[in-house]
């Protein structure tokens, strides 16, 4: 049978890649593979059908034989989802005050989720228990939003590491107080993979009740999930992804892809190429006078300060973002396609504009 015929017409240059982000990139191939796998004839939909059966298997090998996984459009939406149903109505939410639910959401977890964001700042993206002590009180008091949830995320903003034991510290401190732990895991694969160990190292292993796991950044052409980890920690989930505007009808789409990820090492091979894509960048970058790097390159992201003026010309070469224009602190990131010329072309062209 040929093929289908289609209209489409190629309107970008698939060679061309930048370092503004690693949701910029396109699906791993693998993963496009599984949804043509997946396609065709009738499945049940809302989430009854076989590939999504079959994720739960998956997501127990990785989480605990108590993990169950609600597949979402995209990571604000994970995010609103797991931390509702993890909060009464009055409930608030620890956070770093670099957090993504906090900087990089327009107001979703408060404005959709009806939460309160109650954030710490921090040198290097990371909770601890002394920090998350700033905001942990007042639990009886009226007037006063009730911190019931402590968030982190791992790989951090500033892509930065939590270690099993940091994240196990919080976790005691945050249950002693009665409070439940979310995981942002947007870049969780990335956070595995530099760490050399499973996800549930840092995960169910050291008390996480809840979590967002991404696949967007990491080969997925759409698609995340919330994980519960804690059945107990959790209410109407199900009603609450539904509310909330995320929950697909055709969900064996979302679901196979994470299903692709997850089942064999896709998920690693990704993380671990784009991990090692930015400890190259660094690397070349910090043979360059007048660059300096800010934060540990611990997973796929340089955090560099650098003249306002380069970076501005840079950016017509490629893409990339200001972190804090005004101090002239850019992000750079790398993917799962990110390749070694690609690295080595952006450092050439870095050393060019600081030489003018």
């Amino acid at each position: 049978m040929n093929p289908p015929k289609t209209d489409a017409r190629r309107r970008h240059d698939p060679q061309l890649r930048g370092f503004a982000s690693d949701n910029y990139a396109g699906a791993h191939p693998e993963v496009l593979a599984a949804l043509a796998v997946a396609n065709g004839g009738h499945q049940v939909a809302y989430g009854e059908d076989d590939y999504t059966d079959n994720l739960q298997r998956i997501v127990r090998s990785h989480f605990g034989a108590t993990a169950e996984a609600f597949p979402v459009f995209n990571g604000t939406g994970a995010n609103v989802v797991a931390l509702q149903a993890v909060t009464d109505r009055w409930g608030a939410v620890i956070c770093a005050e670099s957090a993504h639910i906090h900087v990089d959401e327009c107001g979703a977890p408060e404005r959709v989720g009806g939460l309160k964001l109650l954030t710490v700042p921090t040198p290097d993206g990371k909770l601890t228990p002394e920090l998350i002590d700033r905001q942990a009180y007042g639990w009886e008091d009226e007037h006063r939003a009730m911190p019931q949830v402590v968030s982190i995320t791992q790989s951090t903003e500033l892509g930065t590491l939590y270690t099993p034991d940091e994240i196990r510290a919080i976790c005691d401190h945050a249950h002693a107080h009665g409070m439940k732990v979310h995981l942002d895991g947007s870049r969780i694969a990335n956070a595995a993979a530099a760490l050399n160990v499973p996800m549930r190292a840092f995960t169910n292993a050291v008390g996480v009740d809840i979590l967002s796991l991404g696949g967007t950044k990491n080969g997925a052409l759409f698609g995340e999930a919330v994980v519960v980890i804690d059945q107990d920690a959790v209410s109407h989930l199900k009603h609450l992804r539904k509310l909330s505007m995320q929950l697909a009808s055709k969900m064996r789409f979302v679901s196979v892809q994470l299903e692709a990820l997850l089942a064999k090492d896709l998920w690693l091979r990704n993380a671990r190429h784009a991990n090692e894509m930015a400890q190259r960048l660094a690397e070349g970058v910090r043979a360059v006078h007048g660059v300096e790097i800010l934060h540990p390159v611990q997973s796929n992201a340089v955090f560099a300060q650098l003249p306002h003026d380069v970076s501005e010309r840079l950016q017509q070469r490629f893409r990339f973002y200001f972190w804090d224009e005004a101090a002239g602190v850019v992000r750079w990131m790398c993917a799962f396609d990110t390749t070694e010329d690609d690295v080595d072309a952006f450092v050439g062209a870095l050393k060019e504009e600081m030489a003018r």
